[in-house]
């Protein structure tokens, strides 16, 4: 069966052999052993249940809650020769029953499903007249109520499982499962602990930074001005935030995208398919965009703001580099966050889910402060024992000099004593630069012996400056309807000359990748032809494949299947294509 399965993997996908972890979860489902599958995003979760779904004689049923990964999925496999099909609720009436009846002819080796349909007694009743060998769960950590996305659809999965006489291989997969949760999935699904398969949390090709007390849209731009050609992602946490970047880049020139929940469903897909079909190449969005999204060649996620917890954050920034090629993951961190997050964790429908959810956010705040490796950080969350340092991220590469910055810091804290402890950040910042503001000037502050120590910067400098502080636990914010800035034990034993202040250099953004016209020219024709067959561009091809394409140069069909990730059914539609466009490269260079 093995063979039979590297087989389908080389003439269908392309790839030689399997990952890590992908052949020993496709040899339990082929045993007809139920299992459960922990990999990170990026590591071929998909592919431990589409190569078997070419092997079992039926269709595999996939459920996923997520629809923009349903169409992404069923036009690749399409592309590659492989009938596929999904039902959720995008169809109409017609077109649902028009897949239903073909599915039930056996017309499709994959039918890919939302967990809400599995509530409908008649749709149950469909399902129980198909051939199912083999049921996916994919995004499994939505069954566990210690889930950081638990739904409660996901409990009537063990439903489905009465439809038929026979009963079908279970498979649950997720990227994102601290040992809580993979323990519940068991339970819930009846899996054997010894039938899990955990290929360890880290993405040996992702950079992992956190940037404390600087400029937040002037690192954004400048990442972004930096790649333009590339596909990136900037999440923020409220709908405001994202708003406001996605007008400063848009005004800056760059080819933007926006979406969050205060759009329209219409103004959503717009903006998503203009990034999927890399017409946007910053998509700016809230935690509502990525679920599913298939892209495989964003090569950077920046986080404007903390998320809740790094459950979302891991699975969020895991968007980038899901092809293999190196790409950056960057977390802008401000003590406001904290509170944002708090007050979105109060607004939860479910109090009993909150003192949980707070233990979360803690995590993802220790996180950011830490001052070890990040990635280490990460998969010790995880569950992952005497994880060694990765070598990569900014704490383990960190070579900026410091400066001591003990006599500003006590003017900031002598400032904020001065004025009583009772104001936010940007008062305290418009007294130290000597502002002329209305409301300072009825409150006396022009005559403060701490007005106008830091003129020589400007507000906004001022401003990033208090952020370092609180980060060094100088200042702390205190909590209410207006949050308001006081010394902390730390800034006391400053001011007294007790301790020093000492802060690195800001961290400066760097291009991801080198300049390669015959990449950039495969990358053209790849947008020509994904429009001409109405799919997104990585669809044809991933980055990485049009990487080793520039770098093999194939000349001829046989040169072209070596590619990575090139099939047979690839090399017919796209074959002839490519290598005429590398011939015409050549002649160019000639």
């Amino acid at each position: 069966m093995m063979e039979q399965a590297l087989a389908v993997l080389a003439e269908k996908f392309g790839y030689t052999s399997f990952r890590t972890g992908q052949e020993q979860v496709i040899q339990h489902v082929m045993d007809g052993q139920d299992a459960l599958c922990v990999m990170p995003t990026g590591g071929g979760k998909s592919l431990c249940y589409q190569v078997p779904a070419m092997l079992f004689e039926g269709t595999v049923l996939v459920i996923s809650p997520l629809i923009s990964l349903m169409k992404d999925q069923v036009d690749a496999l399409w592309q590659l020769g492989i009938p596929a099909a999904y039902i959720n609720s995008t169809l109409s009436s017609e077109e649902y029953f028009g897949i239903l009846e073909n599915a039930i002819a056996g017309q499709y080796r994959l039918l890919y499903i939302a967990p809400e349909r599995l509530e409908s007694e008649s749709f149950l009743r469909e399902l129980s007249r198909m051939n199912v060998p083999m049921i996916a769960i994919d995004e499994a950590h939505c069954i566990s109520q210690w889930g950081h996305d638990f739904r409660p659809s996901y409990r009537n999965i063990s439903r489905v499982l009465n439809c038929f006489d026979e009963k079908p291989v279970l498979l649950a997969l997720t990227a994102t499962a601290t040992p809580n949760v993979r323990e519940d999935i068991r339970i819930q699904l009846g899996i054997p602990e010894e039938q899990t398969v955990m290929t360890g949390f880290e993405r040996s090709n992702l950079v992992f930074t956190v940037v404390k007390g600087q400029n937040r849209e002037k690192f954004i731009k400048e990442v972004a001005s930096k790649n333009k050609g590339e596909a990136g992602i900037v999440y923020a946490a409220t709908r405001k935030a994202v708003e406001s970047i996605y007008e400063l880049l848009n005004r800056a020139g760059f080819e933007v995208a926006k979406y969050h929940g205060g759009m329209s469903d219409t103004e959503r897909h717009h903006e998503q398919e203009r990034f999927l079909n890399d017409e946007a190449t910053v998509m700016v969005a809230t935690n509502a965009f990525g679920m599913g999204i298939d892209k495989s060649n964003i090569r950077y996620v920046i986080h404007y703001q903390m998320p809740k917890n790094m459950e979302s954050y891991y699975q969020e920034a895991g968007r980038a580099g899901r092809d293999g090629l190196d790409s950056e993951c960057v977390l802008l961190f401000a003590s406001q966050d904290i509170q944002t997050q708090r007050f979105l964790i109060d607004q939860s429908p479910d109090p009993s889910r909150v003192p949980a959810e707070l233990e979360k956010l803690q995590g993802m705040i220790d996180y950011c402060h830490t001052e070890n490796c990040l990635q280490q950080y990460i998969v010790t969350y995880f569950g992952e024992k005497e994880a060694p340092k990765c070598g990569r991220c900014a704490n383990c590469t960190d070579t900026r000099e410091q400066m001591d910055v003990t006599l500003e810091a006590q003017k900031v804290l002598s400032c904020v004593i001065r004025m009583g402890q009772r104001f936010g950040k940007t008062m305290i910042a418009q007294v130290l630069t000597g502002s002329r503001n209305k409301k300072l000037l009825d409150f006396k502050f022009d005559q403060l012996t701490t007005y106008g120590l830091l003129k020589e910067k400007n507000a906004k400098e001022v401003s990033d400056f208090i952020e370092f502080l609180i980060s060094a636990n100088c200042l702390q914010v205190e909590n209410g309807q207006f949050p308001t800035i006081r010394v902390a034990e730390r800034g006391k034993e400053v001011l007294l000359g007790n301790d020093k202040i000492m802060r690195k250099g800001s961290f400066v953004s760097k291009a991801l990748t080198e300049n390669d016209p015959l990449f950039e020219q495969l990358r053209q024709l790849r947008r020509q032809l994904a429009q001409e067959a109405g799919v997104p561009p990585f669809v044809v091809f991933s980055d990485k494949t049009l990487k080793d394409m520039a770098m093999k140069k194939p000349a001829t069909s046989a040169e072209f299947l070596d590619v990575v990730g090139v099939g047979q059914t690839k090399l017919e539609i796209y074959g002839e294509a490519f290598i005429e466009e590398i011939k015409s490269f050549q002649l160019q260079e000639i």
